[in-house]
């Protein structure tokens, strides 16, 4: 990502941020909290020698043709001789 593709991605998310409804805006706040969290349980398993990785294996799809993808995450123990 280039310097000049970075306002554009935050113009957009300001954009976004002034057209949710009330319920939109809580939904997006539990989520952005739940992220905050699984990006602290990620930064614990590297600091107990684990390398994660997060992968999408669906796509969800409301009937009104919303989406948003699903996570799992892929762990893989290196080596002690490695540390």
């Amino acid at each position: 990502m280039t310097a000049s593709e970075k306002p554009q991605l935050k113009n957009r998310v300001e954009e976004a941020a002034n057209t949710l409804s009330p319920e939109q805006e809580s939904a997006l706040r539990i989520l952005a909290n739940e992220l905050h969290r699984t990006n602290e349980a990620v930064m614990n398993c590297v600091s107990h020698g684990l390398s994660i990785e997060l992968q999408r294996v669906k796509r969800y799809h409301s009937e009104k043709g919303f989406w948003g993808d699903l996570i799992v995450p892929i762990i893989v123990k290196q080596n002690n001789e490695l540390k």
